[in-house]
């Protein structure tokens, strides 16, 4: 049994196991709301008086980013508001009243705008073609001119942990380009600051979540559709490294955070040219000579022979 349940496993569980599925399920939610948390001051992501419009899918990390937005509004030492914004691109078979009734029930603001982004993606992309690149830009577009008639200071999307380390790879695999999902951004026209509060959250903490909330998940039939995407088989890469080496995915994450511009070949990023022996100690300096210091994953055993 999954240590996150749902309302109809709690009726057939016994005392005990319910009593331990509690438990999990409340440290899965403090963890979940420390790290958001954690995330939004330190890079600044949300300030007193703040707008901040939540791009909800219908997806699960979507929904996840606005439930824990919610819960951090209650108890956050500074007011600002949230308004979900959901874009109905016209996909077919798309449940037009699930987000509505989900969102009044939740009681709070919420806009759907209606664009057919659907049809435009299906007549310019060749079938078998990928769809994302010119979908999320048609979808971008959308969402920076709803937010400015909103008056939303912030948007808010939900990328998550997982999502920022498949981009770091397909650029370095496919672009060759050392980049990333920043947690946080300005837009390239300069008017609107986008914010990804989920940036330290594990995707497989979203799964357990999103099914202990029960969130009524809209597939999509666009991107969710195509199996062969770059995208999936990174995420498949890395979940076969995580499988095989535990910690090796915070290990990548926490270096996204410590980056080391001497020691990576970017003339525009560190002044080689420049860079002369100044006869001054630098206690940060140059180890090249040294031996790498790794930390090995378990403690190393010394036999005597």
């Amino acid at each position: 049994m999954s240590a996150i349940w749902t309302e109809e496993e709690a009726a057939t569980t016994a005392p005990g196991e319910r009593l331990k599925i509690e438990r999990e399920t409340q440290k899965l939610e403090k963890r979940l709301c420390r790290q958001v948390g954690q995330a939004i001051v330190d890079y600044n992501m949300i300030e007193a008086g703040d707008k901040v419009m939540v791009c909800v899918s219908g997806g699960k990390d979507s929904y996840a980013l606005l439930d824990i937005l919610l819960k951090l509004r209650a108890r956050a030492p500074i007011h600002f508001d949230i308004v979900a914004v959901n874009l109905d691109q016209k996909q077919p078979g798309f449940p037009e009243d699930v987000l509505p009734t989900y969102l009044t029930a939740l009681g709070v603001p919420f806009h759907i705008e209606e664009q057919d982004t659907y049809s435009i993606v299906k007549r310019v992309i060749p079938e078998g073609r990928t769809t994302c690149g010119l979908c999320s830009r048609l979808r971008r577009g959308i969402l920076y001119r709803v937010a400015d008639e909103l008056g939303a200071t912030k948007v808010a999307l939900g990328h998550h942990r997982d999502d920022m380390l498949q981009t770091f790879f397909l650029n370095m695999f496919f672009a060759a380009r050392l980049k990333s999902m920043p947690p946080k951004l300005v837009s390239d026209d300069g008017r609107h600051v986008v914010i990804r509060p989920l940036a330290y959250v594990a995707e497989k903490d979203l799964i357990r979540w999103a099914r202990h909330r029960e969130f009524p998940i809209i597939p999509c039939t666009l991107c969710g559709s195509q199996e062969n995407l770059q995208r999936k088989q990174v995420g498949e890469m890395l979940r076969e490294w995580e499988k095989k080496h535990p910690g090796r995915i915070e290990n990548m994450f926490g270096a996204l955070q410590h980056i080391v511009p001497s020691h990576l070949l970017d003339g525009t990023s560190f002044d080689f040219k420049g860079l002369k022996a100044t006869g001054v100690p630098d206690p940060e300096g140059d180890k090249a000579f040294d031996a790498p210091e790794f930390t090995a994953p378990s403690p190393l055993r010394i036999v005597q022979l």
